[in-house]
């Protein structure tokens, strides 16, 4: 190609290095969308679009001129070190690029509410001896395994026949035959029948957590979790289902991606717990709608606009090689995927109120997973009322100036007196970094304290110096914003702080679910007092103090003792699904106790939402 005004040639495509990687890419293109076409991971919540700053990268060398969005974004002495924001970073030269290492290994809850089940797994397994064939008895190779399988009565598909001569002739007609729901999926020479084996997966937008169980004793053999190999494409479901809309293109990848990170995840729980690939006959899928639309191929759209309509309800049958993990698994394990109630409280919530036992329990309790879409369920064994309400990224650590992911140096707990600041940091490291819990109790310890008022602003320096004399110094300004700085790094740009904004980030999510629930507490004609206990499910809600939550009012006012942690019930509902046919009837009979509701067509709902805004007073 050619610039007309300069009259010189420039190259049709550019030599890039990232860390020790080289790549080939065309002219012009940022560095953004160079390292996610070569499968080269860096830290995104908004896909490329220059709205959260974390895409960050060093170039070596001569780096060019900072946008305005770098300045930003960078210290000073930062952008003479020559770090930059890859998607407004172009390569017109061929460049030497350093990419932080990005955290693939998130804090996650791996562990549930442990609600125990009978164990009847689908995975059935039967040594057989059987007799040889003679010209007496000529029945068929299929006939003659099938007959000892009376009590299973399986079907045979044509996959198994290719082989099944060949595997009772080489093992001396002593074979175990493998049935998963009514289909024969495999006969293995000799007795296997102490190893059968399942992953369940719970399939988040930023998290994926594995889990390999021993279907024989229903314990785990190995847990790993990872970060959602899609986030380059957005930090929620509607960055990515955008990102089908403006190029359809993106569909195909973002599935290749859901399948590469539960291929890796199904690779390391089997090295973990000593099983090979072929011994995984059955995994499960719990996830939000959108996820389990993109990891099966289905075009997500309809999910991003009104009246938000997923593809279906119900799956299906699907083959774990329908999730890429034909290579991983067993060649023709089945897959258990969950069914949702809606767009916006999918096959997650399914497997989450499975797994706490929402429909078994006389009592009132309130079920809140909290996340960039939050889902939210009351009820009992009588009723159930379901909703979501669009939380937004900040919990995440999205959209918050300091914020990061749960891992190592984010800071996940704050305390606060009038006289000082404790924190709390992921793997005792030095602070890099706020989490979505230590957001909140860095919010909930300034509402305590006096340095923000009701409205969310932070008091004036007079106000504050009497309020709380040991923490008025760390209220300052960076540029013309007022922030508090949780911890010094030098001038207060360079340190961790809280700015105005993040508490107004904090207050959207948090009114949008006090909105929700509130409204399904009038559906049912209830007040907050009435309900016994509240759930807190997920990743987030395992490390969410319950006293923080309830004193910003993102849950209701109730006595500290009746907020508990769920734990990652999606993931434990996976399990359960593995372990118990049973238990898999049960979930998919949730889909008709359940009753959803929507807030997006309500009239009153932005109103609602302001009202909900103010922190409650003390």
């Amino acid at each position: 190609m050619t610039t007309a005004e300069e009259g010189v040639t420039q190259p049709v495509r550019v030599n890039l290095t990232f860390n020790e990687r080289a790549v080939r890419v065309p002219y012009g293109v940022t560095l953004f969308d160079a390292a996610s076409w070569n499968g080269i991971a860096i830290d995104s919540t908004c896909g490329g679009h220059g709205t959260c700053k974390k895409c960050r990268i060093r170039i070596d060398g001569d780096p060019p001129a900072p946008s305005s969005l770098d300045i930003r974004a960078y210290t000073a002495q930062e952008i003479r070190d020559g770090w930059r924001l890859a998607c407004r970073t172009t390569a017109t030269r061929d460049t030497q690029v350093e990419v932080p290492p990005l955290t693939t290994r998130p804090k996650a809850a791996t562990v549930g509410v442990g609600r125990q089940v009978i164990l009847r797994p689908a995975v059935q397994k039967r040594y057989l001896e059987l007799a040889e064939p003679s010209l007496a008895d000529q029945a068929s190779d299929l006939e003659r395994v099938l007959a000892q399988l009376d009590d299973l009565e399986p079907r045979a598909e044509l996959s198994v026949l290719k082989t099944l001569g060949r595997t009772l002739r080489e093992a001396d007609y002593k074979v175990t035959a493998v049935v998963v729901d009514d289909v024969l999926i495999a006969v293995e020479p000799g007795d296997t029948t102490a190893r059968r084996f399942g992953i369940a997966f719970d399939l988040g937008t930023t998290t994926v957590v594995a889990t390999l169980l021993d279907l024989s004793t229903g314990t785990p053999a190995g847990v790993e979790s990872a970060l959602n190999s899609q986030q380059p494409f957005g930090a929620d479901v509607i960055t990515r289902i955008s990102a089908t809309m403006m190029d359809p293109g993106n569909l195909d990848k973002l599935q290749n991606l859901a399948r590469e990170t539960l291929a890796e995840l199904a690779q390391a729980v089997c090295a973990q717990g000593g099983v090979e690939p072929h011994e995984v006959y059955e995994v499960a899928v719990a996830g939000n709608a959108t996820m389990t639309h993109l990891v099966l191929g289905i075009d997500p759209e309809p999910l991003g606009m009104a009246p938000f309509i997923m593809a279906t309800r119900l799956y299906p049958e699907v083959l774990a090689a329908d999730l890429g993990l034909g290579g991983v698994v067993h060649p023709r394990a089945r897959a258990v995927v969950f069914p949702a109630f809606g767009a916006y409280v999918g096959g997650d919530i399914t497997a989450g109120l499975l797994a706490s036992g929402m429909d078994r329990d006389a009592r009132v309790r309130l079920f809140i997973d909290i996340g960039t879409n939050c889902e939210i369920v009351l009820g009992n064994r009588e009723w159930l009322l379901a909703t979501a309400a669009p939380a937004g990224p900040a919990f995440e650590g999205a959209a918050i100036r300091c914020g990061m992911r749960a891992a190592d140096g984010a800071i996940e707990v704050v305390t606060m007196t009038p006289d000082e600041a404790t924190l709390k940091v992921i793997g005792d490291a030095e602070p890099q970094g706020l989490c979505g819990s230590g957001l909140v109790d860095a919010v909930t310890g300034l509402v305590r304290v006096g340095l923000l008022d009701s409205s969310g602003r932070f008091v004036p320096e007079e106000q504050a110096a009497v309020l709380a004399p040991g923490l008025a110094h760390r209220l300052t300004q960076v540029g013309k914003e007022r922030v508090f700085v949780l911890h010094w790094r030098g001038a207060p740009e360079d340190s961790i702080y809280l700015s105005q904004r993040d508490v107004r980030e904090l207050q959207f999510a948090k009114a949008a679910i006090a909105t929700g629930w509130q409204i399904l507490l009038e559906q049912a004609g209830l007040e907050a007092a009435d309900v016994k206990q509240v759930l807190l499910a997920g990743s987030f809600g395992s490390y969410l103090s319950p006293a923080s939550a309830i004193r910003i009012g993102l849950v209701p006012k109730v006595p500290v003792m009746r907020v508990v942690s769920a734990g990652n019930v999606a993931g434990e509902g996976a399990k359960m699904a593995l372990l118990s046919l049973r238990e898999r009837a049960g979930g998919l009979a949730l889909l008709e106790e359940v009753r959803y509701v929507e807030l997006s067509d309500r009239a009153d709902f932005n109103d609602r939402f302001v009202e909900q805004l103010p922190f409650p007073p003390g």
